[in-house]
């Protein structure tokens, strides 16, 4: 009882922190925010430890000490050189070490076993030391750039809504590991991001730094595929990996549709260069090329669909008259084509095996936003939720929805589902600001969005990627800069790839 109200204090702190960090104007409301959310993590990592009450060895306290150690030197140099912080959070974003977290290990970390990966732990070390950064930059005077409005309080109200259900969910504990490990510190991101430096060498450098990953991820998966083995994988893939006829690949994660998803986001990236005229084409086919083989070997079906989306409003923005035609013609007949496959395969099969399982899903995920349709089942609980609502048995993996907007309806009901789609909105009108201003930075971080939103139309996980608040960030970040046409050049590394400038 102690750890769920300790929980619950925590979450309202959480709430208020989302809201002063994001929509506040003033350092002094920063530092509060700063203040609330520190407040509120501490908080939720206590519930889920028991309380103060166990014992805290030398060896914990000297790891801790470590990492302040750490936090303390990146701050420094993110207070000596700010415009570093956007480049460094990208370049962390994506990664989870293999490590597990427990008191009862000698050094509070282990190295995880049976494929699995741990927490976003570079980029919460890298984060803590912007916030640090941010806020001492606060108390020396400095006073914070506000973000749009029409960003900043639908992002702000999503957050501090989906932070009070928790009052109410009914899967205490995985609550507040979402709370604790993902919006707690997305909120923090945003806000860091949003208000970070963003001189004329940024968006090369960015978009640099993306397309670099995706080669990487590319280049690890490529590898995979040649000689059958995943370095990390969850329990599911080792079975399929062992009976199925074609083998998928992790790269760097745990699961193929997240390593898809950043592939797509780097096809982006490069197709807004290309189409802009910022990288050769034959460069940027090269690369294209490298990537989709990266990306056939996941076999993932949400990523190839948010290609297709991404490819098409791409071309449709930014190609020529006879690239728009070609889209729209592809664009029908494959419709066409996928309508009637799936007439064909209606009729021969049921809905629940042609779709993998995900009617089923859907079916009695509906149930649960039938059931409490105006503030949902609380953070967390869709999966659980379902299952007691299903007549069929299993583990509450196998009854997440996996579709996003369904996921937000059950779990934070209509309410939760207006304020989703208003901070949806609020992203679309930035970008298209952005865009009548910088057309090639604008078109690429929409690009990133739009992958980010149709994947996760047939994958969960949009609000739990750091790459959707990043790029949010980024979007308010340059609508904060001078306009590009007005700028002075500064400084900025010499030579490098035209590629970059499409970021």
């Amino acid at each position: 009882m102690d750890d769920a109200l300790t929980a619950h204090g925590a979450a309202a702190l959480g709430a208020l922190g989302a809201v002063l960090l994001l929509t506040g104007r003033t350092r002094f409301l920063l530092l509060a925010g700063y203040a609330s959310l520190g407040l509120s993590q501490l908080g939720l990592a206590l519930s889920l430890a028991g309380g103060i009450g166990g014992s805290v060895g030398p060896a914990t306290v000297a790891a801790g000490l470590a990492g302040l150690a750490v936090v303390g030197a990146l701050a420094a140099v993110l207070v000596r050189w700010p415009a570093l912080a956007l480049p460094a959070l990208l370049l962390a974003a994506p990664f989870r070490l293999p490590l597990d977290i427990d008191r009862s290990h000698r050094f509070l970390f282990a190295v995880a076993e049976s494929g699995e990966l741990g927490r976003l732990l570079p980029l919460y070390v890298i984060l803590t030391a912007a916030c640090a950064a941010s806020a001492w930059c606060a108390l020396r005077g400095q006073e914070p750039a506000p973000l749009p409005p029409w960003l900043g309080f639908p992002a702000a109200a999503f957050l501090a809504f989906a932070s009070l259900s928790l009052l109410w969910t009914q899967e205490l504990t995985t609550g507040t590991n979402l709370l604790l490990f993902f919006l707690n510190p997305f909120a923090a991101l945003l806000a860091v991001a949003a208000r970070a430096p963003f001189p004329a060498w940024m968006p090369r450098a960015l978009a640099t730094i993306g397309v670099g990953l995706g080669c990487l991820f590319a280049g690890i998966g490529l590898w995979q595929s040649a000689t059958e083995t995943v370095l990390f994988f969850s329990p599911r893939l080792e079975v399929s990996n062992t009976y199925s006829s074609f083998f998928r690949v992790t790269s760097l994660f745990r699961d193929p549709s997240l390593y898809g998803r950043h592939l797509v986001a780097a096809i982006a990236i490069l197709l807004v260069a290309m189409w802009l005229r910022r990288i050769p084409v034959l460069l940027a086919a090269a690369l294209i090329a490298f990537l989709w083989g990266g990306l056939y070997f996941s076999y993932s079906q949400s990523s190839m669909v948010a290609l297709f989306a991404v490819t098409l409003a791409i071309t449709a923005a930014a190609g020529d008259r006879t690239g728009r035609l070609a889209a729209l013609g592809i664009a029908v007949l494959l419709v066409a084509g996928a309508t009637a496959f799936l007439a064909t395969e209606l009729r021969d099969q049921s809905a629940r095996r042609v779709t993998s399982d995900r009617s089923r899903r859907v079916e009695v995920t509906l149930d649960v936003v039938r059931d409490r349709p105006v503030a949902g089942v609380g953070i967390g609980s869709q999966a659980a939720a379902s299952r007691d609502r299903s007549n069929r048995g299993g583990p509450d993996d196998s009854f997440v929805s996996h579709t996003t907007p369904l996921t937000v309806a059950a779990e934070l009901g209509i309410v939760g589902l207006a304020l989703y789609l208003a901070l949806l909105a609020g992203a679309v009108r930035s970008l298209w600001a952005l865009w009548r201003r910088d057309a090639a930075l604008g078109l690429a971080l929409g690009a990133v969005l739009l992958s980010l939103t149709v994947h996760s139309l047939f994958y969960s996980g949009f609000f739990e990627d750091p790459i959707t608040w990043l790029a949010l960030g980024i979007t308010s970040a340059a609508l904060a800069a001078v306009p590009v046409a007005a700028r002075v050049e500064e400084t900025e590394p010499a030579a490098g790839t035209e590629l970059a400038a499409a970021g």
